[in-house]
């Protein structure tokens, strides 16, 4: 059985210390599974490279918006898909979905069903058994992630060759969801015994799964599995039939909810994982993910539980090409960045929250005049339409491959959700959060520097406050669209963030008191990768006095005198200028701001999708009506504006041409209503 008649050949070794030296290895081919299987050795070298393409590109950009955090910042015009999906209008023949998320994910199941099979039929050891825990993990991801896109999809449990009904391995119909999340978590518990530990694995890094990731991985799906998803009648696909709830099995759920709790209480009570501490005047969080960006990988493994390796010109990808903070030429190159973060969002931390400055930056890289080499690079700062992802920034990173190969691995499994998710399932058990709930909760909140904030007593309560922890956690990380719908709270979450970012707009209700003018201080770009620079310094100014003093555009002077009011001693060279928050980045008055601190032909632009950030925030500042990125009068636009409860919780396949799913199978009914 030849492996290149099925879908893929077998990969690259990804390696169990992130070394160049597996990551750059030539794909590894052999001419038929026997010989892929005939010992350990080789079948290790299969297994290394199922990893390849569980996470395809679609999760970390269109399904990594969406959800009340990050927002999309295309080029042209609003009518592209990428921004349409971000805002939940659909159409599956433009077309308007997920076109390459089906084959990607079926092709790498495909390569995990070859695994298991033959690894089943491999003499016994520790070794074929820890590969084989790998081979049904790797299965069980592949299901997760199209079900969280497409709900009800088909189920293949052997290869396709093994397949005796042809027409059922080309054209497979849909399989219940539940009877697919009752496989993969069976598969998972089985997978929990076969692993090691990740002390007695012998990997130098979390780039493979071990018992922990896949205890995590287990209480993940447990959770899906229990929890709230679009449904609708197979039978009769019947628009009117969906509806957003749970299983009818009460008591299923409730035992999907235990299985979550047992796999979460599993990892906590062995002992060996815990969250990245502070160190080096970075906090916990700040030092996690610099760290992890610098390949540091080592240093993490106590809170990574699992990442995809990405290195080198084999093993690589795209990850952090769309999402970062925007750089224009210099060291960096010129990287566009097509995804920005809801102001809302970077205004609902708390002050001492650490991981505000870490998920967003209020600052882009921009040259001063024409970016020569001569030139000077500055980390400038923006207004509420352009806050930018931070997590993953260009400059914490190494340098990358190439323009499309980033050399950063795909965080897939941390320690902080298995916390975040043992809290819920608690929550859910007891009907309210026992102490051992609220305690995880706290431990998450104390490496963030908010563990004076009130944790709630009540069973509603306690889930709105996990909600907002994993926005305020797992930001930019692709799966808070999805998590909001399992916890059957993705329609009041859309509403409140329509509602917050009209408010804010027009400054009233909690963002009454939001400043309007900002005073950023002028810092230069270092222009290395591995550069430390967090945040640039700002004070936000909402002294009348002073603001008038501002509209002028004063002197260095007069702002060092502002500046000085605040209690904040002003240098020698130190500069400083003025921003209106709610203007568009490149307003008249915004222009002329930085033009007083040496900006030039660099003052106009930056490297960021041009349909959000020349647009204003404020309503009026932009003539008395609500911009359209935010609402659009005719509703032809705004935040969120196609988005329907109980029919855009899940994405249709695409029927447009050859390679997708509805053309390509016959047997495949469309989600209903398209």
């Amino acid at each position: 059985m030849k492996i290149n008649k099925i879908f893929v050949a077998v990969m690259a070794a990804i390696g169990l210390t992130s070394c160049n030296d597996w990551l750059d290895m030539e794909a590894y081919k052999s001419d038929d599974t026997e010989f892929a299987f005939q010992n350990e050795t080789n079948a290790d070298l299969f297994v290394q490279g199922c990893y390849r393409g569980i996470v395809p590109g679609d999760f970390y950009y269109q399904m990594g918006m969406g959800d009340g955090v990050m927002h999309s910042c295309e080029d042209g015009t609003t009518n592209n898909s990428k921004y349409n999906i971000c805002n939940y209008k659909y159409d599956a023949t433009t077309p308007t979905t997920l076109t390459g998320v089906y084959n990607e994910e079926y092709g790498a199941i495909e390569q995990a069903n070859i695994a298991i099979k033959k690894l089943s039929e491999m003499a016994e050891s520790d070794k074929r058994n820890s590969m084989l825990g790998e081979a049904l993990c790797l299965r069980a991801f592949g299901y997760l992630n199209l079900i969280r896109v497409y709900g009800d999809v088909p189920a293949r449990w052997l290869p396709m060759d093994d397949i005796s009904d042809k027409n059922e391995a080309l054209y497979p119909k849909r399989t219940s969801r539940d009877v697919i999340y009752d496989k993969i978590i069976a598969d998972l518990q089985q997978a929990v015994d076969y692993l090691p530990w990740f002390s007695e694995s012998g990997y130098a890094t979390t780039e493979r799964f071990t018992k922990q990731a896949a205890y995590a991985l287990l209480a993940r799906t447990a959770l899906y599995a229990g929890g709230y998803s679009l449904r609708w009648n197979l039978e009769t696909n019947d628009v009117n039939t969906m509806q957003v709830k749970r299983r009818d099995d009460a008591e299923r759920v409730k035992e999907l909810y235990q299985i979550a709790d047992n796999a979460c209480k599993a990892v906590i009570n062995k002992g060996e994982n815990y969250l990245v501490k502070a160190a080096n005047g970075k906090s916990g969080y700040e030092n996690l993910w610099y760290n992890f960006d610098q390949r540091n990988l080592t240093s993490v493994n106590s809170e990574m539980l699992l990442s995809l390796a990405q290195y080198g010109s084999e093993t690589n990808s795209k990850f952090q090409i769309y999402a970062h903070p925007g750089s224009r030429g210099g060291t960096f190159g010129s990287r566009k960045a097509m995804q920005f973060i809801l102001p809302t969002y970077y205004l609902s931390f708390d002050k001492k929250d650490t991981r505000r400055d870490v998920n967003c930056t209020s600052y882009s890289i921009y040259f001063l005049n024409k970016g020569k080499s001569s030139d000077t690079w500055v980390d400038v700062g923006t207004t509420y339409s352009c806050i930018m992802s931070g997590k993953f920034r260009l400059s914490w990173c190494v340098e990358p491959q190439d323009a499309s190969k980033r050399n950063l691995n795909i965080p897939i499994l941390r320690y902080a959700d298995v916390l975040l998710m043992y809290a819920e399932a608690e929550n859910f058990l007891n009907n309210g959060p026992t102490s051992e709930a609220k305690n995880a909760l706290k431990e998450v909140r104390e490496r963030a520097g908010i563990a004076d904030m009130e944790i709630p007593s009540t069973q509603t309560a306690f889930d709105d406050a996990l909600a907002q922890e994993r926005k305020w956690e797992f930001a930019t990380e692709f799966m808070l669209r999805t998590d909001l719908i399992r916890m059957g709270r993705l329609a009041k979450e859309i509403a409140q963030t329509k509602q917050d970012m009209k408010d804010l707009s027009d400054k009233r209700g909690a963002y009454a008191n939001v400043a309007t003018y900002r005073l950023y201080k002028f810092h230069k770009d270092a222009q290395v990768y591995g550069d430390e620079f967090l945040a640039v310094d700002y004070i936000d100014i909402t002294d009348a006095h002073e603001i008038e003093i501002l509209k002028t555009v004063p002197n260095q002077a007069k702002l060092a005198e502002i500046v000085q009011a605040h209690g904040i001693a002003v240098n020698n060279g130190d500069k400083w200028y003025p921003v209106n928050m709610f203007e568009a980045y490149n307003s008249s008055f915004n222009v002329k701001a930085r033009q007083s601190v040496g900006f030039s032909g660099g003052a106009k632009a930056l490297q960021i999708g041009n349909i959000i950030y020349t647009k204003p925030t404020g309503k009026s500042e932009n003539g008395g009506t609500y911009p359209n990125w935010i609402e659009a009068a005719d509703g032809s636009d705004g935040l969120y504006y196609g988005y329907e409860e109980n029919h855009c919780e899940l994405l249709p396949f695409a029927n447009k041409s050859a390679g997708h799913p509805m053309v390509d199978n016959p047997n495949l009914t469309q989600l209903p209503g398209y």
